[in-house]
């Protein structure tokens, strides 16, 4: 899991830091001092979680997870025991208080563990079919579309880019996370950085060494990676 802290104090940063060395499955991709320093972190990495304290100069922690369009999972790290209430209202999967124990600090990540393996089966088992509708927010712009519209998906930093008519919005999803929620019938993965509509293909031809280039209707190029090319090839033959 990739983790943002977002600690006011640069001593228990360092602390909790030094905790976390010992819980692997926890990778530190960033700190921030302040909310709105974590507002442009937390938008530009995308962490799976934040270790948040509530009192900060300026805004609260609080304040930052009301601003915030993605919201990671959150635990709580304070001096102060009268918020729990209020953290637990806001979705927080913990709440630790300072100073923070590593037995309970093991115990908030493997909650936070769950909820990913939980969402995670909760995708499998909601896949999107191309009959469905999707809600796509980028910025101000809002779109309600048919899946079957959408052509590619493409990496585009810790974003996903989604290209549909004329219109390529940007979502705070991992394409992996997309990839789990789109029915592999109609969508295939074509290489680390790209999803295909197989209902959108034009036209295919041989490429180097064995992989195939994919053409779409609508003009995009897809070069499928050799691993793919060798799975596209045995799942639309005979």
């Amino acid at each position: 899991m990739k983790a943002i802290i977002v600690e006011d104090s640069k001593l228990a940063r360092t602390e909790l830091k030094h905790l976390l060395k010992s819980v692997e499955t926890v990778e530190i991709i960033g700190e921030a001092e302040n909310a709105e320093v974590a507002k442009e972190k937390i938008e530009k990495l995308i962490p799976d979680l934040i270790f948040l304290d509530i009192h900060m100069p300026g805004k609260t922690g609080f304040d930052l997870l009301e601003d915030l369009e993605y919201v990671p999972r959150v635990i709580f790290t304070t001096a102060y025991d009268e918020y729990a209430i209020q953290a637990f209202e806001h979705n927080a999967l913990d709440y630790l208080q300072k100073p923070v124990k590593m037995e309970r600090l093991v115990q908030a990540v493997e909650k936070v563990q769950q909820s990913l393996r939980n969402e995670e089966v909760k995708s499998s088992e909601n896949k999107l079919s191309l009959s469905d509708q999707v809600f796509v927010k980028d910025g101000e712009n809002c779109w309600f579309i048919d899946l079957s519209e959408i052509r590619h998906f493409e990496v585009y930093g810790n974003y996903t880019r989604i290209h549909f008519e004329d219109q390529t919005p940007l979502i705070p999803r991992s394409l992996s996370y997309m990839e789990s929620r789109l029915d592999e019938k109609y969508f295939f993965r074509a290489n680390r950085q790209e999803i295909i509509n197989l209902k959108w293909i034009e036209k295919i031809e041989p490429w180097f060494s064995g992989t195939i280039r994919v053409y779409l209707k609508g003009g995009q190029t897809v070069d499928v990676s050799r691993r793919q090319s060798i799975l596209f090839k045995e799942i639309m033959s005979f």
